[in-house]
């Protein structure tokens, strides 16, 4: 029973998920109207180039995970062992 829960809520979810956030990039945030990125509007093959997503998503955990050993401690020092280690 708790499975048919499980699966009829992540349907929900992930029915939200894209058309609420299909709404919201078109109605409020209206993203297909936002100018070129700098990278490829500016692109001369030496300071400004458009990198791969994964590049990109590589670059962006890693600014995450480096913050690791340094935040994990101090909120540990703040609220305790448990919020550090989740």
């Amino acid at each position: 029973m708790s499975t048919i829960i499980a699966l009829i809520a992540l349907a929900i979810y992930l029915t939200f998920y894209f058309v609420y956030g299909r709404i919201v990039r078109d109605k409020l945030l209206k993203s297909n109207e936002a100018p070129e990125a700098p990278s490829k509007r500016l692109s001369d093959g030496v300071d400004y180039v458009p990198t791969s997503k994964y590049v990109l998503f590589g670059h962006h955990f890693a600014s995450i995970a480096g913050a690791g050993p340094i935040t994990g401690p101090a909120m540990a020092v703040a609220w305790g062992w448990l919020p550090g280690l989740l």
